[in-house]
């Protein structure tokens, strides 16, 4: 049986419903029973509970053969990495007291550095716990999530710019969720994986944000759209407004002092394992979807 964990997020969803599609017992973790009632429908088995409940986890996981795992965000910690450990630290619990024996990690690009990263610091961390139990573990970490920039919305409609801390000329590698979970649950099917292992994933291509800019602007019907650079104390102020903890804000602003600095990027050169399909040109039909609907 597979145990998928955040199954009604992005990447678990659609992990469960490749798992189902195949034919394999599947069980959906997550807090809320009415989002996980789809995947119910399709075949699951829901467990409905807290990652901060150690009790509901032994009992999740039991009966598990492999698991998907990740720590879910949690924008009003007030220590962030502390409570990624407190989550990572259960997870890694149960993954042991069930004797699970292989498990994809959802971790991210970066997470091979023990500081300077923000919140993917608390990823290195989990990896390497991890990394202790006697199980198969690999380790997926792909790089800046294109659904991030869903978060630009409002900056576009209130503002008429695209803006984030990040500088307008740096190249980032962008994936498309739907990409990262395709690739885990090809990896879970096939479970061709043993020891500790990494795979980066880096989407279709790196782009700066002048260029992510131009494409999600022609997407919403404004091709003159301009990205903004915001100095760093000004989005925190407006991170804080939108009632992010300062724990959280400094640590994504950590991070993206990281991307400016190019500190953190992928260890391994780009190929056709870690080149995932989906590109911004095509993301961005569903960006102008949500834009619309916002």
């Amino acid at each position: 049986m597979y145990v998928i964990t955040g199954a009604s997020g992005n990447t678990g969803r659609v992990i469960a419903e490749k798992l189902l599609a195949a034919g394999k017992q599947v069980k959906v973790l997550g807090r809320s029973a009415e989002k996980l009632q789809p995947l119910v429908e399709k075949g699951a088995v829901a467990a409905v509970g807290d990652m901060s409940d150690q009790a509901y986890l032994n009992s999740a996981f039991a009966g598990a053969t492999a698991a998907y795992v990740l720590i879910p965000p949690h924008l009003g910690a007030s220590n962030f990495r502390a409570y990624q450990n407190d989550i990572g630290k259960k997870i890694a619990q149960a993954l042991m007291q069930n004797s699970v024996k292989h498990v994809v990690n959802l971790s991210s690009l970066g997470a091979h550095l023990p500081k300077g990263t923000g919140p993917i610091a608390g990823l290195y961390d989990q990896e390497q716990r991890l990394n202790q139990l006697e199980a198969n573990v690999l380790h997926l970490r792909p790089t800046y999530f294109m659904e991030n920039l869903f978060t630009g919305i409002n900056i576009i409609k209130n503002m008429g710019v695209n803006g984030s801390p990040a500088n307008a000329d740096v190249k980032i590698p962008m994936i498309a969720s739907v990409d990262v979970a395709n690739y885990a649950a090809k990896r879970l099917l096939a479970l061709d994986f043993s020891g500790n292992s990494v795979q980066e994933l880096l989407g279709e291509r790196d782009l700066n944000m002048e260029e992510v800019t131009q494409i999600l602007g022609k997407a919403i019907g404004k091709p003159d759209l301009a990205y903004v650079t915001f100095p760093y104390d000004q989005a925190r102020e407006a991170m804080l407004e939108m009632g992010i903890s300062a724990s959280v804000t400094d640590g994504y602003l950590e991070m993206y002092k990281a991307i400016n600095n190019r500190f953190g990027v992928a260890v391994m050169k780009r190929d056709k394992e870690n080149t995932t399909p989906t590109s911004l040109e095509q993301f961005a039909d569903v960006f102008a979807r949500v834009y619309q609907n916002a």
